[in-house]
Parts: C-alpha cells; sequence; structure tokens
C-alpha cells in the first residue's frame, strides 16, 4: 500500500500543528519547514479543516491549529478521508473488471485482508504517538 502526496501532505501538516500547541501556524511557514508546495498545502488545509482536523483563523495574524487535541486524531481516520482511492487492483473497483479471473480469483479476498490489516494497524496510532518526541522533531523543523 503506498499512500499518496496528498495523505502524505496532511499528515506533515498535521504533525507541524500537533508540535505547535497553542499556536497558529501558516501554510508558509509549513511549506517553508518541508520545502513543498504552498498551493497543494492550501488545498491539503482546506479538506483538513472540512473533516474537522483543523482549525483555520482567516485575517491578519491568522493561521491554522488542530481542531482536536492530537490524541484524538486518529492516523486511520486521516488516511481513510485523505486518501481517495482503495482499489488496489482493477476488480477492486469494478466488478465487471476486464479480468478474465475474476470469477475464480482469491487475490482480491487477500489484498482485501491486507488493506485491512494496514488500517487496523494505523487505527492503533494517534497525532500524539507520531509527535511524542516533540522537541527532537520541532529541532528539526524551522520555526
Amino acid at each position: 500500500m503506498r499512500l499518496t502526496v496528498y495523505s502524505d501532505f496532511s499528515l506533515r501538516l498535521l504533525m507541524y500543528a500537533a508540535l505547535r500547541p497553542g499556536e497558529l501556524v501558516t501554510i508558509q511557514q509549513v511549506a517553508d519547514a518541508y520545502g513543498i508546495s504552498r498551493n497543494h498545502l492550501m488545498k491539503v488545509a482546506f479538506e483538513l479543516g472540512r473533516h474537522g482536523f483543523l482549525e483555520t483563523v482567516r485575517g491578519r495574524g491568522g493561521g491554522l491549529r488542530l481542531a482536536r487535541p492530537p490524541h484524538q486524531i486518529g492516523l486511520g481516520e486521516v488516511v481513510r478521508k485523505t486518501e481517495d482511492d482503495f482499489n488496489l487492483v482493477e476488480c477492486f473497483a469494478d466488478a465487471n473488471s476486464g479480468c478474465v479471473l475474476t470469477s475464480r480469483c482469491r487475490l482480491k479476498g487477500a489484498l482485501s485482508r491486507a488493506l485491512s490489516a494496514y488500517l487496523a494497524v494505523l487505527d492503533e496510532y494517534t497525532l500524539a504517538d507520531l509527535t511524542k518526541n516533540r522537541a527532537e522533531l520541532a529541532g528539526l523543523l524551522p520555526a
């Protein structure tokens, strides 16, 4: 399983915000800290706000902050909201796929179980777990 860049940016943005409790962070700060696209982060921040992970404060001196405490933001929940497609193979998306093995194939069941296990492991972790070593991580990111 491979996460999209969108999910990667989402997780990194949430981690950045979690490392600065009580502070407002800007898209530009996060983009500069990670060396990633400001435009992509704007889209990510909007969606994270829509899903209740981030709170936005508009206007001069505005920015972003976590909408919930880090221990209430599960990684599995974030990934489920930010990944648009869990169709690991063609037959996941369409029962009438072009694969000639679909009617007797066991691959779909095996991959389905693997995907469930993958998400179950992510469900065991929260944003707080990712940022327990706050001092070490904050030292790696410019303010």
